[in-house]
């Protein structure tokens, strides 16, 4: 599968985890979902999953170890992680037994979504401090199902995290936890059902490295970024990205519809 992708494949995959590292490193978060996105909109989901999974482990090990106060965050927060790695679990084997075309409708629904969050940025349910046992149970395996079928939980761990009232630094590295684990059930997923092995690992280990060295690179050079230009420019592409699914979705629908009545 590897062996077909040309040299301008490979180059679009290195400048994808060069931009998503480097937002990554700059905002906390958006490594997974950007890639993703980009990703989806030239090649099958699955596979944008698939090419994605090392340098997202990697980014979020990184952003874990480096956020600080982080064992804070895993012994309050854990038992949301857990549930986030039930939830991945189970997602990410809807997607390797299922067409992943139509998920892509559902990756850019939670792109919307989190265009609207950041947008409003106010509570939605009110029922996170009313049920925090429950909620953590509900939205992790929400958020698990939605980064393991599409690789995107942002959406719903804003929505926790808005509900909770959490600090910008709890907020990142609870994220960043909770990535962790989604990959972690991805990555398991994968191996059991074939698709990840040794030489998926070894030819998409270059991308990991890059998006490592992007990340370091984002993170340094933080305080120097006019951060609300930057975030606004990242939300309009993202906005796009969420326009062009849609539309690549309709139309592999039209043309299935067409093959089945022609």
């Amino acid at each position: 599968m590897f062996e077909a992708f040309s040299l301008v494949d490979w180059t679009i995959y290195i400048l994808v985890a060069l931009v998503a590292g480097f937002v990554h490193g700059s905002i906390g978060l958006g490594f997974p979902m950007l890639s993703t996105a980009i990703l989806s909109t030239i090649i099958d989901l699955r596979l944008a999953i698939l090419i994605t999974l090392l340098p997202t482990l990697a980014v979020n090990v990184i952003s874990v170890a480096r956020g600080g106060n982080w064992r804070f965050s895993i012994g309050k927060y854990w038992p949301l992680a857990v549930w986030c790695l039930l939830g991945s679990i189970l997602g990410a084997y809807v997607i390797v037994l299922n067409n992943p075309t139509p998920f892509k409708l559902l990756l850019a629904v939670l792109i919307f979504l989190y265009l609207y969050l950041e947008r409003t940025r106010s509570k939605v349910l009110n029922v996170v401090t009313k049920h925090p046992q429950s909620s953590n149970l509900g939205f992790g395996l929400v958020a698990g199902f939605s980064a393991g079928s599409t690789n995107t939980m942002v959406p719903i761990l804003v929505i926790y995290s808005l509900e909770a009232g959490w600090m910008k630094t709890v907020t990142v590295q609870v994220f960043n936890m909770c990535f962790f684990s989604g990959k972690a059930a991805q990555l398991a997923v994968f191996s059991t059902a074939g698709l990840f092995n040794w030489q998926v690992a070894v030819s998409t280990l270059p991308l990991a490295v890059v998006a490592a060295v992007s990340l370091v690179a984002g993170q340094r050079l933080n305080d120097k970024i006019n951060i609300d230009l930057f975030r606004t420019i990242i939300k309009a592409i993202l906005l796009i990205l969420g326009v062009i699914l849609v539309v690549q979705v309709l139309f592999e629908g039209l043309d299935l519809a067409q093959a089945v009545t022609g």
